[in-house]
C-alpha cells in the first residue's frame, strides 16, 4: 500500500505533468498525449486524492470538477477599477479619438495601438498569489464584483498555478467567453431536457459562472482570453502588447488576432481584417477594442469618470436582414425532441447567406406570433446560429397563415406526446430513424466514447450504408466491410477498427453518458458511477433508490426507469457484452476506502455536520441517523444519548480527532468495521 510520503511525491509529479498537457491542450492547441493518456493520468491523481484527502492541494487538477455548491457570491472590491468602454461605430468617430489624444499629448506624430477583437463575454479579474490563483471575480459595477472563485477554477483556460517568475500579487484581467459550438451543444442539451434555450453566447457564459453549484459551471463549454493587467507596474513590460506575451509565457491563452496599428490607417485596415474574419472565428464578436499601446502615455492620459481616456471600442454593424418565412419544417433530435425550422427566402445577412433558422419550440412561435408568409427580421445570433428576432406585423397582407405543430412524428408517424410542464413535444418510439442515427453519431462522439475515426459524417456514412443500425452494429465492423466505402481505405479501415477494439473496456459513467439517456449527462453519470457498483445494481435500482443519490432528481430517476424497461435496450446490453464490452467502475463507492460502512453522528463536532456527512459520502460511507449494530459512532463534545447506546452494544466509536484521521487516510478502520 502506498505510504503518505511516496503519494505526496507521486502527487507532485502527477500535477506537474497534468498541468503541462493541459496547457499544451487548452492554450497552446499543440497536444502531445491522447485524451485518453490524459484520463488515465488523472484518474491515477483522483485515485491518490480520494485516499490521502489532505494532500489536495488548491493547484490541482481535481480542484476543475467543481466542489460543493455556494450559499451566495461574496462581494469582492476591485483594487483598481474595471471601467467600461467608450463606443465608435465609424472611422471618423476613430479619428476624432486620435485627435482628442494627440492634442491631449502635445503630439505631431501618430500613435501606436493594439487592437484586438472584442468578444462577447464576461469580463473577470484574477487574482494570484505568488503564481497561485486565489481569486476570481466578475466586472460587477466596476468597483465592486462577486466572488465567483469556485467557478473560476473549473474553466480550463485559466491556470490555477502560473508557471515562471511572477510577483508576489499578480491581477489579471480576461473575458470568458462560450463558444458558437459549444454555446450549440449546450443549447441542444437543454432543449432535450425540457429547459429553455439561452438567448445567445454571452448569456450562456454568465449564467453558468453564476451558478451557485460550481459542478454545473464545470460542464459547461466555457473558455478564456486575458486581455488586460490590473496595475500594469506588477509586469516587467512596457507596452500592452509585450504584457500579453508575458501573460502568455505565464501560462494564459491570449487571442491570435489582436495587432499592433501604427495611426488610424492600420486601425481601420485591422477593423477590416476582424469583420472578414468574423464569420470563421469560432466564438462571437461585436468590435474591435483599440487602446494606446504604451504604459506610459496610458497613465498620462488617465481616467475619465468611467472609462479610460487611452482606449475605445469599435463596434461592428449589427447583423440582421429581412426576409420572408415560406415554410416550417420539424426535425427530430436524439432525445425525440421535435423541434421546429423555419424555411426563409435566401437573404445576406452579414456575408452568409441564411435559408433557414431555428425557431426553438411551439411556445417561442406563440411567443413571437409567427406566421407563414410573414415578412421577418432575421439575425446571425454568434454569426452562426440564425435565428427570427420578430415578425415585421406593418407588413403582413391578411394571406398568412398559422403555424400548426404536427401531432405525429415526422419520420415514423408515432404519436407525439408532450409531458405536462415541458415546452418540447416528442417522439417516443426509441427506434425512429432520426432519434436513432443522432444516437449513433452521440454514442461515438466526444460526449460519448470518443472513438476516433467515427465522427459525425462517417458515421451517417455507416448508416446509409447499412452497416450500423444500432450500437452493437459497431462493435461488428471489420476492416473489410470498411475499406471498400468510399473515402476510406485500407489504413483508415484499420485504425477505426483497432480504435473500437481499444475502447471496449469502458469507464461506467463514460458509458451512461455516452447512451444518451435523457436527463443523464456527464455530470449525472458520474453520480450514479459513484452510487451503483455496476451497470447491473443501477439497472435494478428502484425509483427511491435512484431519488436517494444527492444530484439525481425525479425526472432523471423516472428517464433511467424508464429507459432500463425497455425490452430493446435489455437486448442491447445483452448484445453488447456478448461482443466484448467490458464496463469498469473506479469511480464506485465500492472502491473508496469508507465503502460499506455507515455513521452516526453525536453531539458538537468541530467542523460543521453538513461537511462531515459530505466527506463521508466522498469517500463511500454512509450516513444514518439511528445508531445499529452495523454503525461506527463519531462522537463530538455534548454527545448524547447515542454515545450510550453505542457503548451498550459494543460499537466501534471515534472521537472527532481520530474521525479526523480517518478522513485523511493516517487511521484505518478493520473491514468488519
Amino acid at each position: 500500500m502506498m505510504t503518505k510520503a511516496e503519494a505526496e511525491q507521486r502527487l507532485a509529479a502527477l500535477r506537474k505533468e497534468l498541468a503541462y498537457h493541459a496547457r499544451r491542450y487548452y492554450v497552446l492547441d499543440d497536444p502531445t498525449i491522447s485524451d485518453g493518456e490524459y484520463d488515465t493520468l488523472f484518474r491515477e491523481l483522483l485515485d491518490i486524492e480520494t485516499r490521502f484527502p489532505d494532500l489536495i492541494s488548491e493547484d490541482s487538477p481535481s480542484q476543475r470538477v467543481g466542489g460543493t455548491p455556494l450559499a451566495k457570491f461574496n462581494p469582492i472590491k476591485h483594487h483598481s477599477p474595471m471601467l467600461s468602454l467608450e463606443n465608435a461605430f465609424s472611422r471618423e468617430e476613430m479619428v476624432d479619438f486620435e485627435v482628442r489624444l494627440r492634442r491631449f499629448l502635445h503630439l505631431d506624430t501618430p500613435l501606436a495601438y493594439a487592437a484586438e477583437p472584442k468578444l462577447d463575454g464576461l469580463a473577470v479579474e484574477l487574482i494570484y498569489e505568488d503564481g497561485l490563483l486565489k481569486v476570481g471575480a466578475t466586472r460587477g459595477d466596476g468597483w465592486t464584483g462577486e466572488d465567483i472563485t469556485a467557478n473560476i477554477k473549473t474553466i480550463a483556460a485559466i491556470p490555477l498555478r502560473l508557471t515562471g517568475k511572477v510577483p508576489g500579487i499578480l491581477e489579471v484581467r480576461g473575458e470568458v467567453f462560450m463558444t458558437t459550438e459549444g454555446f450549440k451543444a449546450l443549447n441542444e442539451e437543454r432543449l432535450r431536457g425540457g429547459e429553455p434555450p439561452f438567448a445567445n453566447p454571452r448569456n450562456a457564459a454568465a449564467g453558468s459562472l453564476r451558478q451557485l453549484n460550481p459542478q454545473i459551471c464545470a460542464a459547461r463549454p466555457l473558455d478564456f482570453f486575458c486581455y488586460a493587467l490590473g496595475d500594469t507596474t506588477a509586469s516587467p513590460c512596457q507596452t500592452h502588447l509585450d504584457s500579453l506575451d508575458w501573460l502568455r509565457e505565464l501560462g494564459f491563452k491570449r487571442n491570435p488576432h489582436t495587432g499592433l496599428c501604427r495611426g488610424i490607417d492600420e486601425v481601420s485596415a485591422h477593423f477590416n481584417y476582424l469583420q472578414e474574419q468574423r464569420p470563421r472565428l469560432p466564438y462571437e464578436i461585436d468590435g474591435m477594442v483599440v487602446k494606446v499601446n504604451d504604459f506610459d502615455l496610458q497613465n498620462r492620459l488617465g481616467n475619465k469618470a468611467r472609462s479610460p481616456r487611452w482606449a475605445v471600442a469599435w463596434k461592428f454593424a449589427a447583423i440582421q436582414a429581412t426576409t420572408k418565412l415560406v415554410d416550417i419544417e420539424f426535425g427530430v433530435g436524439r432525445t425525440g425532441a421535435v423541434t421546429p425550422v423555419a424555411i426563409l427566402e435566401p437573404v445576406d445577412v452579414g456575408g452568409a447567406i441564411v435559408r433557414r433558422a431555428t425557431l426553438h419550440n411551439e411556445d417561442e412561435i406563440k411567443r413571437k406570433d409567427l406566421r407563414l408568409g410573414d415578412v421577418v427580421l432575421v439575425q446571425r445570433a454568434g454569426d452562426v446560429i440564425p435565428e427570427i428576432v420578430k415578425p415585421i406585423v406593418e407588413r403582413r397582407q391578411g394571406t398568412e397563415g398559422l403555424i400548426k405543430m404536427p401531432t405525429n412524428c415526422p419520420r415514423c408517424a408515432e404519436p407525439l406526446q408532450r409531458p405536462q410542464g415541458e415546452v418540447i413535444s416528442r417522439c417516443p418510439n426509441p427506434l425512429c430513424p432520426a432519434q436513432l442515427i443522432r444516437a449513433l453519431i452521440h454514442y461515438t462522439s466526444k460526449a460519448g466514447l470518443d472513438i476516433p475515426g467515427l465522427g459525425r459524417r462517417a458515421m451517417e456514412q455507416l448508416y446509409n450504408e447499412g452497416l450500423v443500425n444500432s450500437i452493437p452494429d459497431i462493435y461488428k465492423l471489420t476492416a473489410e466491410k470498411l475499406a471498400p466505402l468510399e473515402g476510406w481505405g485500407e489504413k483508415s479501415a484499420a485504425n477505426v477498427v483497432q480504435a473500437i477494439l481499444a475502447g471496449k473496456q469502458v469507464p461506467l459513467s463514460r458509458f451512461l453518458a455516452a447512451l444518451g439517456i435523457r436527463y443523464v449527462g456527464e455530470v449525472n453519470a458520474q453520480l450514479l458511477a459513484r452510487n451503483f457498483s455496476d451497470l447491473n445494481a443501477l439497472r435494478r435500482a428502484s425509483r427511491e433508490e435512484l431519488l436517494a443519490v444527492d444530484g439525481i432528481g425525479a425526472q432523471a430517476a423516472d428517464s433511467l426507469r424508464l429507459y432500463f424497461a425497455n425490452q430493446a435496450v435489455s437486448e442491447m446490453l445483452k448484445q453488447l457484452s456478448a461482443l466484448g464490452l467490458k464496463l469498469t467502475n473506479q469511480e464506485s463507492a465500492s472502491n473508496l476506502p469508507l465503502s460499506n460502512k455507515s455513521f452516526v453522528f453525536t453531539g458538537s463536532l468541530t467542523m460543521s455536520r453538513s461537511e462531515a456527512k459530505a466527506r463521508v459520502k466522498e469517500l463511500g460511507g454512509k450516513v444514518v441517523s439511528t445508531v445499529s449494530r452495523k454503525a461506527i459512532v463519531v462522537c463530538g463534545a455534548k454527545a448524547g444519548s447515542k454515545e450510550k447506546k453505542a457503548r451498550d452494544l459494543g460499537l466501534r466509536i471515534l472521537t472527532e480527532d481520530e474521525f479526523t484521521a480517518l478522513l485523511s487516510g493516517n487511521l484505518q478502520l478493520p473491514d468488519n468495521d
